[in-house]
């Protein structure tokens, strides 16, 4: 088993295997193709294959074929064995010597508390997924949440189809705007409870952790701005991601907060994000 470790440490200490495998981990429980890694790192198809199958024979990441594609996911169970392996063998299991830097609730623990939780979507431009998502949320939670949107490359204007579309539905634009996620951090920002990323350029990109270690995940949809053909087809495309994001926050705002301990309530948010019986018509 040591000798085990000492491969999978050897393999992750090559920089372009590290990224690969941390973009891996962002995107967890995706299985991520082939193609989509080369783009999101800039690699060659044939540097990229090289890097995966080393975390593959390292049992870092795992495999699988879905038609004529490849598709890459993290292995978590064997980067749990690699941290308890570096906590038991270098740290001989002392925690003073080795501290969580995790809060005790992020291993489990206590429920999160009953209170207003804040909620930031992210999305590469900030114009139409990620604001569907924050008014959508204002909408379907009332006072429980306070709901954020922002880009890592904002536009300097909302997508005016979407905009078309809330207002249609009778949901409140007046406070959307773009924004850059940089206005969440620092000391004047919001405290976040939970990010989200709602597409999966957003999700590729490494980005330093948040503050107070939010629960995260990663909610890819369609980008329905790329939509194409005539006007209501395309609206059509904004459509079905307003179905799917209202599917998907129905479920969340439903899920008990205050009862679930961290672990479950990812396990939870990773499920709702991963559904696939999704009402599309909104």
């Amino acid at each position: 088993m040591e000798s085990i470790r000492l491969e999978q440490l050897g393999t992750l200490s090559h920089p372009q295997r590290m990224d690969l495998f941390r973009l891996l981990m962002r995107r967890y429980p995706d299985a991520v193709p082939a193609g989509e890694i080369v783009g999101a790192l800039g690699l060659k198809p044939s540097t990229a294959s090289v890097y995966l199958a080393a975390l593959r024979e390292a049992g870092l990441i795992t495999q699988t074929r879905e038609g004529r594609s490849l598709l890459y996911r993290a292995d978590v169970t064997a980067v749990q064995g690699l941290m308890g392996f570096l906590f038991s063998d270098c740290c001989r299991g002392r925690p003073d010597l080795c501290p969580p830097t995790a809060p005790a609730s992020a291993t489990g623990g206590q429920a999160m508390a009953r209170r207003k939780y804040n909620v930031l979507f992210i999305c590469t431009g900030n114009s139409a997924r990620s604001i569907m998502a924050e008014s959508l949320l204002r909408a379907l939670g009332g006072d429980r949440f306070e709901a954020y949107s922002a880009g890592t490359r904002p536009y300097s204007e909302l997508n005016p189809i979407a905009v078309s579309m809330l207002e249609d539905k009778g949901l409140d634009t007046a406070r959307l705007r773009a924004k850059t996620i940089s206005e969440f951090r620092g000391p004047d920002a919001p405290p976040l409870d939970f990010v989200f990323t709602v597409c999966d350029r957003a999700a590729n990109e490494d980005c330093p952790a948040w503050a107070g270690q939010p629960i995260s995940a990663h909610w890819g949809l369609p980008d329905p701005v790329a939509a194409t053909g005539t006007e209501a087809e395309r609206r059509l495309a904004f459509q079905q991601v307003y179905g799917m994001l209202k599917h998907r926050l129905s479920a969340f705002t439903a899920l008990p907060l205050g009862t679930l301990d961290r672990i479950s309530l990812q396990y939870a948010i990773d499920r709702i994000g991963m559904s696939e019986t999704e009402d599309h018509t909104g």
